[in-house]
Parts: C-alpha cells; structure tokens; sequence
C-alpha cells in the first residue's frame, strides 16, 4: 500500500480532550499507515482526505515538536504548573507509524516534554514494535504508560484486520522487552473482534498470554459498528471473508455485549490485572468530561 506524504505545518497540536482516561492528546500525524478495517479514526480524519483510503496518506505535522514546547509554556502560565493531566499519544494515528522511523516526531515531542520538565502522566498507545526505540526516553519520565493494542494472538487474524500494522508476536515481544525495563505496560483489547475473541476459553488464553508478557493492565472494548465504520469494514469483508459479516452482524446489538461483559469480569476473576476505566467500554456510552 503506497503512502502519500503530505509535510504540513499544524495550527495546534497540543488538544484538549473528553476522552476517557486522559486530559489532552497529540497527534504528531493525521492518518496511519496501518489501515485498520474497524478503525474509527478512519473517519475522524478523513475530513482533509475525502476521496483517500484509509492507510494511503500520511500528513507530517513538522512544527510539532516546535509548536509542543509553546503550548507547554502557555499552558503553564495559564495554570502555574507543569502538570496538565494526562498527556496521551495519540487519539487519531498510530504514534509510531512507520515513518515516525524517518520523521521522528514522536521521539522529539517526548524530548520536549522532557526538557520542559514536565511533571504529570506521559501515556502512549501502538500496535507498533517500533516504540521499543525510545526506551531511552521512556526511563526518564517520572509517570508514563505504555499500550499495546492487541485484538488476537493470531498474527494471521491481526495481520487481516489490521493490515499494514506489524503483526501480533511482534508486539507482544515489544511488550516483553518495555516490561523488563521496567516501564509499566497496559493491553487495549479493542475492538473485541466476534467470532474470534468471545469465549472464556479465548479470552482467557489472551489474558495468560498478556500477562507472561509482563502486563499488568487491560482495557476492553466492545467493537464499534455504527456509520461509515461499518459501510467500510463490511465491504472489505464481503471481498476476502464474507462469512464473518453474520458474526459481526451479532455483535452488534446489548444483549450481545451484555454477555460480553460478564464472560470478561468472570475471566478476570483471580487474576492480577488491573481492568481500565472499571468496565468494558462501549464507544457509545463514553462519558464525557467537563473541560477544566
């Protein structure tokens, strides 16, 4: 899949959110290489690329870092601190995209926070093993998270539905090597893939094996079928496996995720995980957040 380069210069890139589980993101990309089928950001950022397919463009903000260090200082005049919540990389692209390899925003954002001696919670989301490259970094940050998406311990179920991503093992070596570092590591399960994920014994399989990878954190959700999400993923299927659209069709409704959710708690019963937010997420119910 060939990738369109777009150099952009960003307005902002330091974002106030309402999404759970963090306070502002940054996005040093709009779009992902990895083409996702289920991925929602697919339609979030297509805005600036109506006619483009998904995981076919890529704009590289390349004032990020630049611009990163005065909203720092801005926004540590406004509140008196260097502690604005939690920072999250990133809502709409995959932060270690593989040209992050080339650009290197994400790496020089993290050194800004650094140098700007920031003092709250660095989190930061991927399905890539690129990451492991900044370990350096990580190590030097006084609070900071790391998630891996891991959806199936298939490397040919991830590497159909998640395309371009690096496959499954790979990120589960990744998680490895961040958790013998000592970096604390979390799993998103995200979406909850039917026909493949939706048993005990499936689930309890990714759960033993997320957490002699050294993880100590999991957050679910169930897949998210509404729109242009759903118009996309269930043409591609209907071209390479049209027999999964009835098991995504059944997942579709609360009386699915209902049963979902109490095979997810029972499987976490005992167990030495930490589940995010307290509950299974469904994109629909998120709650939102009164801006501070």
């Amino acid at each position: 899949m060939i990738t369109k380069i777009n150099q952009i210069t960003a307005k902002t890139i330091l974002t106030k959110t309402s999404l759970p589980g963090c306070d502002y993101v940054v996005n040093p990309y709009n779009g992902c290489q990895f083409a996702c089928m289920y991925c929602y950001a697919a339609q979030i950022a297509r805005w600036k690329h109506p006619k483009e397919e998904w995981g076919t463009y890529l704009d590289v903000k390349i004032n990020a870092p630049k611009l990163l260090k005065k909203e720092l200082e801005k926004l540590e005049k406004k509140y008196g601190s260097k502690d604005f919540g939690i920072i999250w990389f990133s809502s709409v692209t995959d932060p270690y995209t593989p040209l992050e390899a080339k650009y290197k925003l994400t790496r020089q954002c993290l050194q800004v926070l650094l140098d700007f001696g920031y003092q709250g919670e660095v989190a930061i989301q991927t399905k890539s093993n690129l990451i492991t490259r900044d370990i350096d970094l990580f190590k030097q940050f006084k609070k900071l998270t790391i998630g891996f998406t891991i959806t199936t311990l298939d490397d040919q179920v991830s590497q159909f539905l998640e395309v371009m991503a690096p496959p499954t093992s790979l990120r589960l070596q990744a998680i490895e090597k961040l958790s013998k570092e000592g970096i604390h590591t979390y799993a998103f399960i995200g979406p909850l893939l039917p026909y493949f994920i939706k048993t005990p014994e499936s689930i309890n399989k990714l759960l033993d094996r997320l957490q002699s990878a050294g993880i100590t954190e999991v957050w679910f959700e169930e897949v998210n079928l509404k729109g242009p999400i759903k118009h996309r993923l269930y043409e591609y299927l209907q071209k390479n496996n049209p027999k999964l659209i009835p098991e995504f069709e059944i997942a579709d409704n609360a009386l699915y995720r209902q049963k979902m959710d109490e095979i997810i708690y029972n499987c976490l019963k005992g167990r030495n995980l930490k589940l995010g937010l307290g509950h299974v997420i469904y994109h629909h119910d998120l709650p939102k957040k009164s801006a501070k």
